[in-house]
């Protein structure tokens, strides 16, 4: 691969710096930006001694040193300063390029990355993405499952699938539904002589973790149940539900979970302050990319036929 551009470098690197490739560029990009050799040997694909071994050899190049080595991690220096940002600058232009060529592509092919959560994935996308996957064979899915958002501006993922309700600015898509939420507890663990308010009002109760700390049933919790009531965390929807099935307390769940698992009931109406928006996501490059709006185009038409099962319309 030739050498990136030296250009923005002063003279003192400039020169130097024209014998370096764009991998060497990668790899301090990455050490910059995670401060930690591992970390940034899992992003490149390498080992963590290999990653040593060629900071080492770009630092004896260019005869300076690009980081000092501190318990915290890798700190850049004033010289490692200038060279990162001419290699996030690098960066960001063959990410720009490589956006606009994907949008580009002829006919809906080709592989298609997606993220999502693991609750909407079990209990709502599964099926629709085996029926897109029928009607369109020439793509390949690759769903990567987490609440972080991804960064869809570096092609972390081409498509999100978010419940959110301040989706990121740099993003485009469209509102698909409302999820609404409520109060589930295990029908077997509910007293005969009791309403499932008065339940609700003495049972333990399992939470999301701080991770989902943004989220309204979470600061809900927090204001108006007492801490030692709360005797589980997780950090997934679909695993808090599964605590919930468990009986180790009651939870706030989407509608289309609870309602999804006969062994759970509702014990309250749904909450409209706790519902959140689902949405579509793409990046702006990639919108008219005809995989995309493949994609994009038939999950909104299938959710719309869901639309009463994710607002709460449908009890079990």
């Amino acid at each position: 691969m030739p050498p990136a551009s030296p250009e923005g470098l002063p003279g003192r690197l400039a020169e130097p710096a024209r014998a370096l490739a764009w991998d060497d560029f990668r790899l301090i990009n990455a050490v910059a930006e995670t401060r930690n050799l591992p970390a940034a040997a899992l992003r490149l694909g390498i080992n963590h001694s290999t990653v040593f071994r060629r900071l080492r050899q770009i630092e004896a190049l260019l005869g300076l040193a690009l980081f000092e080595r501190h318990r915290s991690g890798y700190a850049l220096t004033a010289a490692g300063e200038e060279v990162a940002a001419l290699a996030a600058r690098v960066d960001g232009d063959i990410t720009a390029v490589t956006r606009r060529l994907a949008g580009q592509a002829p006919a809906p092919a080709g592989e298609l990355r997606v993220a999502t959560s693991d609750s909407l994935l079990c209990h709502l996308l599964f099926p629709m993405l085996a029926r897109f996957r029928a009607q369109y064979p020439g793509i390949r899915l690759d769903v990567v499952v987490g609440n972080a958002a991804l960064n869809l501006s570096r092609r972390d993922a081409d498509v999100a699938i978010r419940a959110t309700d301040a989706p990121p600015d740099t993003l485009v898509g469209r509102r698909a539904a409302r999820i609404a939420w409520a109060l589930y507890g295990r029908a077997a663990d509910l007293p005969e002589d009791a309403t499932p308010q008065d339940h609700a009002a003495t049972a333990s109760w399992v939470s999301l973790g701080d991770e989902l700390g943004g989220l309204k049933v979470v600061r809900f919790l927090a204001r108006h149940v007492a801490p030692e009531r709360v005797v589980l965390r997780a950090n997934t929807v679909l695993g808090l539900a599964g605590a919930v099935e468990a009986g180790i307390g009651v939870a706030h769940l989407p509608c289309f979970l609870g309602d999804a698992r006969p062994a759970l009931r509702r014990l309250s109406p749904p909450e409209p302050d706790f519902a959140a928006e689902l949405w579509l996501l793409t990046h702006p490059d990639l919108r008219h990319a005809p995989r995309v709006r493949a994609l994009l185009d038939f999950l909104a038409a299938e959710i719309a036929a869901q639309r009463s099962l994710l607002e709460g319309g449908a009890s079990a």
